[in-house]
């Protein structure tokens, strides 16, 4: 419910993943005529969005977007400009016309609702957002565009999630409220939360531990994130992200550049004779040697 970071969150959900701008639209009672940001989850932005936020309300345009310059615009939403107005856009063209791809967030006032409503689904059955942009642009509404400089990743694949977190991770500051044993060594930035445990392991950050966790005759290395309850012990990791719960156990090899589920297990078995058992979730990979 949004307690744990001191904020009140309202859920609305989709009856089917039936596109962006149906999300927006099956929002309307919620929002009203209000101006809203509209934020995808997998964007990171390091930097937040408040100044610019503060720049549309100041500005008062129909629609803001963000922008940012990519090496690989033919996998993004592509933006053509003249000055800061948007005048096309163009979803993963095989020709861009820039190099500005659409950063996952959108600044809308009321007039956004004719556009939903106008948009007639796409070829993958979905009403596309940057179709009721589109919209706006055709019925010459005000739609500007802001250039992000800073940091910006969108996490939709293993190795943005990891490349996010490593550079989360650059900019920590030690803390340490668990227990650290005598015979454990820390070297570098490293976070432990309350009520875990450190017992004779060795500790590289930058890396974060949450609470409740329990490092045992363990390295853990540097750009390791573990939330709360984590098990790690006999094993080896760096360079990956363990989600609530999770348990590394017995390892033979090094785990590293890995993302783990809630409560996944990866533990060494003495079973005979020797074989690989997986139980493995959605969209999942394991490489084995």
């Amino acid at each position: 419910d949004g307690s744990q970071f001191g904020i009140r969150v309202t859920y609305i959900r989709q009856d089917a993943p039936l596109g962006l701008a149906h999300a927006v639209k099956v929002s309307r009672d919620f929002l009203g005529d209000d101006s809203f940001v509209m934020f995808l989850g997998d964007n990171l932005i390091k930097d937040g969005i408040t100044p610019l936020v503060q720049e549309f309300e100041s500005t008062r345009p129909n629609s803001q977007i963000l922008l940012a310059h990519v090496k690989n615009p033919q996998e993004f939403g592509v933006a053509e400009l003249e000055g800061d107005r948007v005048v096309r856009l163009e979803e993963k063209p095989k020709k861009p016309r820039s190099d500005l791809a659409l950063v996952g967030v959108y600044m809308f006032d009321a007039t956004i609702w004719e556009a939903v409503n106008a948009i007639q689904p796409s070829a993958r059955g979905e009403l596309e957002i940057t179709d009721a942009i589109q919209y706006l642009i055709d019925t010459k509404k005000n739609v500007k565009s802001h250039v992000i400089t800073g940091w910006w990743k969108d996490t939709g694949k293993l190795e943005d999630m990891l490349e996010a977190n490593r550079i989360v991770l650059s900019g920590l500051a030690s803390s340490i409220q668990g227990q650290v044993d005598a015979a454990s060594r820390i070297e570098g930035d490293v976070v432990i939360g309350e009520g875990s445990r450190i017992v004779g392991s060795t500790l590289r950050g930058p890396l974060i531990i949450g609470r409740d966790c329990l490092v045992e005759d363990a390295f853990v290395g540097p750009f390791t994130s573990l939330h709360d309850g984590c098990r790690i012990r006999a094993s080896e990791v760096e360079h990956s992200i363990l989600l609530e719960g999770a348990r590394v156990e017995g390892l033979s090899h090094r785990m590293e550049s890995s993302l783990l589920g809630r409560s996944v297990e990866i533990i060494r078995s003495s079973n005979r004779p020797a074989s690989y058992r997986f139980l493995v979730g959605d969209m999942g990979r394991i490489e084995v040697r």
